[in-house]
């Protein structure tokens, strides 16, 4: 397995690890209905890419066991396909580690799946893109100390500090600010979970090429700061 390039979270405030605690907890009222997905080359296509970012350490798991990062992709409609919850170790997911969201309601806090595990924590956030840009066929969410401090920095794109992610408020955020966004792909930050990046566009591979161009740049800018344990 190549090594990974292990950047996230290299020093912590203590206000921030106290964030953390909720990491991964699925906030929505689940309606899932158990069964497989079958195997298919957008399947493969997902996890190849979301096998990258594992390799990049922008998906994984943290020290206390909570996973981080979910890769989604539209099959129809407003349904989509995305990562199961508590996969984040994983560096390869096989069908039925993911799920298919049928429908979801913000303001219900519900999301109907159909899948062997429960669908990821963020996945209305996931589904307020879907809905509100029809062109948009994959999102990525991936967590990255480094990406998260030099974006809000640079005031990049981002929803309000003071919204948590996984809920209700973080959806329509999300939703509102989609809507102010004119050409694909696009990323942002999620400024209320500490470390969110979320990236969106019309296929895999332009969404997947955003986040790799958008790290590396800024990598290149804080060589020293990459290396820090």
């Amino acid at each position: 397995m190549p090594a990974r390039r292990l950047f996230c979270r290299c020093f912590r405030r203590s206000a921030e690890m106290q964030a953390i605690h909720d990491d991964g907890v699925i906030k929505y009222s689940s309606q899932r209905v158990d069964g497989v997905m079958a195997p298919s080359a957008q399947l493969d296509q997902l996890d190849r890419a979301r096998t990258t970012l594992f390799d990049l350490g922008l998906i994984g798991v943290y020290s206390n066991g909570i996973g981080y990062g979910n890769l989604s992709l539209r099959t129809s409609g407003q349904q989509f396909l995305i990562t199961g919850s508590a996969t984040g170790a994983l560096r390869h997911l096989r069908p039925d580690q993911f799920c298919l969201v049928e429908s979801f309601s913000i303001d219900n806090n519900s999301v109907r799946s159909r899948g062997a595990l429960e669908a990821s924590s963020e996945s209305m956030t996931h589904g307020a893109i879907y809905a509100t840009d029809p062109v948009v066929r994959c999102v990525m969410h991936v967590h990255s100390r480094i990406l998260f401090d030099a974006l809000l920095a640079q005031n990049a794109p981002h929803t309000s500090p003071d919204i948590s992610y996984g809920t209700p408020a973080m959806a329509r955020a999300v939703a509102q600010l989609v809507a102010t966004q004119h050409s694909l792909p696009v990323l942002f930050v999620m400024a209320g979970h500490d470390e969110g990046i979320v990236t969106y566009g019309a296929d895999i591979d332009s969404v997947l090429a955003l986040l790799v161009e958008t790290l590396n740049r800024n990598l290149n800018h804080d060589k020293d700061r990459h290396h820090r344990r």
